[in-house]
């Protein structure tokens, strides 16, 4: 029976260890900190909740809309902190059961490659374990990124982890960074009555995606009351007060620094086993997620070139140990990963847009159509918003971007075109029922292979 070591219980950890059962290994997984890693404890969970928590304090702020009058609400922010905590606990106790279920043999401690084929783990007590093994696999994660000038002090300056463990959100909060992250707390925290002010170096916010579809989110965001100052950088602070490239200065409760995550790969003996890394990340076989180690793997957030989404994480782990397992190469389709952002409303994102085109000298063409006119969409009165669809000329579906209701739903139907390149005219003969939201990717589709319907 082959055996395994994996270093990191995350996403791509426990992932890898669970699908292993499919196969005749042997498992260890090796975890310092909580089953789970950042996205359960720390990321996406804990985020989303506050999230709808936002989104439900937001719909009853406008409940008169519909005519339902609410004479007062407050919110308990002990019973929201303390429920948050619950679905973490169940979630990360669901997977420690699954694990042992599996016959996965669980070490805690930090988890050190002493050679390819051993890994030490260092216990809280001192004592030490070597794990003799026929294959290692790194997955450790990430950790918030700071600037030089903006080190977290968990105070006045903070990281998203810290931010979400806030007991009430503060009442005036600058956010630094317009990527997923930061939008994703701006709208959070305008729906939960904070004064919010995100600075951003480039000139639109979530850069690397369409710039329709972010200019839209950004648009609707402001109208919400936040804040943007693109092409802006913080120069300076002083005590509460920032001072800003654009000669501005403005007094702040806190700093929120969401500029992205970098990879958690120090101290865990890659000069053991000679494993490069540029800044942390590590270069793999993306057929195989082997390193220059062969029978040493890299995934999730610490991969050079890969997206750092736990469902990518998942979806390495299960190409690794199909590769360990059989022998047969799986490789992820990265071309088809859906990209979310959770803000209110959401924006999704999957393949090619007009700007990843250009770069890469692809001619397309593409359709858009707005959320104003879908009935299902005023209902909920969330009618602003648009799809696009990119098509290669004369060729299948590359890509798509939301930002619309429930746009993390719906990128999936698009997401499955982009997968198996499915035509215009072919994914426009399925219908939607009436009233959906996706009646808005149907009228997309029907632009794109030139039969327009309204």
């Amino acid at each position: 029976m082959k055996k395994i070591t994996i270093i990191g219980g995350g996403p791509a950890g426990y992932a890898a260890a669970l699908y292993a059962n499919n196969f005749d290994l042997e498992v260890t997984l090796v975890e310092s900190d909580e089953l789970g890693g950042t996205c359960l404890n720390r990321g996406c969970i804990p985020a989303k909740y506050w999230l709808h928590v936002a989104e439900l304090n937001h719909e009853i702020n406008h409940a008169h809309d519909y005519g339902i009058q609410i004479d007062e609400k407050s919110i308990d922010w002990n019973t929201t902190t303390t429920k948050r905590q619950e679905i973490i606990n169940k979630l990360v106790s669901g997977i420690g059961t699954l694990l042992k279920s599996k016959k996965v043999n669980i070490v805690e401690g930090w988890g050190q490659i002493e050679s390819k084929n051993v890994v030490v783990v260092k216990k809280e007590n001192g004592e030490e374990e070597r794990l003799a093994s026929d294959y290692i696999l790194i997955a450790t994660g990430s950790q918030p990124r700071t600037l030089p000038d903006l080190e977290f002090d968990n105070n006045f300056i903070i990281s998203s982890d810290s931010a979400l463990n806030w007991d009430e959100p503060p009442k005036k909060v600058c956010i630094v960074g317009a990527g997923a992250i930061g939008c994703e707390f701006a709208s959070l925290l305008i729906d939960l009555q904070s004064e919010v002010t995100v600075v951003e170096v480039e000139e639109e916010i979530l850069p690397g995606l369409d710039k329709r579809t972010s200019g839209e989110l950004r648009k609707q965001l402001s109208k919400r009351g936040v804040v943007f100052k693109l092409n802006t950088s913080i120069e300076s602070v002083s005590g509460n007060e920032l001072s800003f490239s654009d000669n501005e200065k403005e007094s702040f409760d806190c700093v929120l620094v969401a500029i992205g995550r970098k990879p958690f790969t120090d101290n865990i003996g890659l000069e053991n086993v000679g494993i490069s890394n540029t800044n942390g990340f590590i270069p793999v076989d993306f057929e195989t997620m082997q390193t220059s180690v062969e029978n040493i793997y890299a995934l999730g957030d610490i991969v050079k070139d890969s997206p750092q989404l736990a469902h990518v994480a998942f979806a390495e782990a299960i190409s690794a140990i199909t590769y360990i397992g059989t022998g047969d190469k799986s490789p992820v389709n990265y071309s088809a990963i859906p990209y979310v952002v959770y803000t209110n409303p959401e924006l999704a994102e999957v393949g090619i847009n007009s700007e990843k085109a250009k770069l890469n000298e692809i001619d397309i063409s593409q359709s858009q159509h707005s959320f104003v006119g879908i009935g299902r969409a005023l209902i909920q009165n969330q009618n602003q918003g648009i799809v696009k669809v990119y098509a290669e000329e004369n060729g299948p579906i590359v890509g798509a971007s939301v930002c619309g209701p429930s746009a993390g739903e719906l990128i999936h139907e698009l997401m499955y075109m982009v997968g198996w390149e499915a035509l215009p005219e072919e994914a426009s003969d399925f219908i939607h029922a009436h009233p959906t939201l996706s009646e808005a990717i149907g009228e997309s589709l029907m632009s794109l292979s030139g039969k327009g319907l309204h």
